[in-house]
């Protein structure tokens, strides 16, 4: 793994976000699963979610205060994208972050939403 941060695209309703991706095993094998095209559903009016095709490598630390457009795995196996800024004790490894996410919350409306997640 190299040592400089990979910037992945996060699309969701013809809306593209940039996501600065942790320098982490997680992330770096997150990228590698990249193009992915899914499903996600909304959990708490504060998350989106989505099941990945392959568990990730962990390394979980309680959350904290997750801010919008952090993106997260849950349990190895489950993407979450946060749309609201709050604490959790939830424990969670780092995927990344979306750059600018003041249109997040638009874009991933209230239902379940259709994401594209690319990398170049």
């Amino acid at each position: 793994m190299n040592d400089a941060h990979q910037t992945a695209y996060f699309t969701a309703n013809g809306q593209t976000f940039d996501i600065q991706l942790e320098n982490n095993p997680t992330a770096q094998a997150f990228a590698e699963l990249l193009p992915l095209d899914l499903t996600m559903r909304d959990h708490l009016n504060n998350e989106k979610f989505a099941a990945l095709p392959n568990a990730l490598p962990r390394q979980d630390q309680t959350a904290g205060y997750i801010q919008t457009g952090d993106i997260m795995l849950y349990q190895g196996g489950t993407l979450v994208v946060f749309y609201e800024c709050f604490t959790s004790s939830y424990r969670y490894t780092r995927i990344g972050k979306i750059n600018n996410p003041d249109q997040l919350k638009q874009a991933l409306g209230r239902k379940d939403v259709q994401v594209k997640l690319t990398i170049e």
